[in-house]
C-alpha cells in the first residue's frame, strides 16, 4: 500500500512540532549563553540580577514573580547570588518575615558587564535570521509567553 498525499499531511513529524523546535532553539541559545557568560552566571541568575537592577530593592517573592521563577527556584538563585557576593539581603523594615534583596556593588558592576554580553548572546542566537525575521520572532515569542 502506498502512502497518499493526505496521509503524509496528517503524519506526526517531530521535526514540525513547536515544542521540539523551541527546545532545540533553547539548547542552542543556552550553549551560546554559557560560552559568553561572566563569572559562571546561569541564565536564571542573570535574569534575577537584571530584574533586581530594574526594580532596585525588592522582596524575594516579588523577584520570583518578576523573573518567572517558582518559590523554590528563586530561593536557590538568590542564595547562590548572595554566595557570589552579587546581592545583599536584609529584613524588610516593615515586615520582618520578608527578605529584601538588592545588588551589591559587585552585583551592579556585573549587571553593567552582562548587559553588553546579553546583547551579544541575543545577536548570536538570532544571527541566522534577517532583521525582519528577528523582530517577528520576538513579537511571536512575546505573544506565546
Amino acid at each position: 500500500m502506498t502512502e497518499t498525499a493526505d496521509q503524509a499531511d496528517t503524519d506526526y513529524r517531530l521535526d514540525d512540532q513547536v515544542g521540539y523546535l523551541l527546545r532545540l532553539a533553547s539548547q542552542r541559545h543556552a550553549t551560546i549563553f554559557q560560552s559568553k557568560t561572566v563569572n559562571g552566571l546561569t541564565p536564571t541568575q542573570f535574569s534575577a540580577l537584571i530584574r533586581i537592577s530594574e526594580q532596585g530593592t525588592c522582596s524575594q517573592n516579588h523577584l520570583g514573580r518578576l523573573a518567572a521563577m517558582d518559590v523554590a527556584t528563586i530561593k536557590g538563585v538568590v542564595d547562590r547570588l548572595r554566595q557570589k557576593g552579587l546581592t545583599v539581603t536584609a529584613p524588610d523594615p516593615n515586615d520582618k518575615r520578608r527578605t529584601m534583596i538588592s545588588l551589591s556593588p559587585e552585583g551592579e558592576e556585573m549587571v553593567a558587564q552582562m548587559k553588553e554580553v546579553g546583547r551579544e548572546i541575543t545577536a548570536e542566537s538570532l544571527k541566522p535570521l534577517t532583521a525582519a525575521e528577528q523582530r517577528s520572532l520576538i513579537k511571536i515569542l512575546r505573544k506565546l509567553s
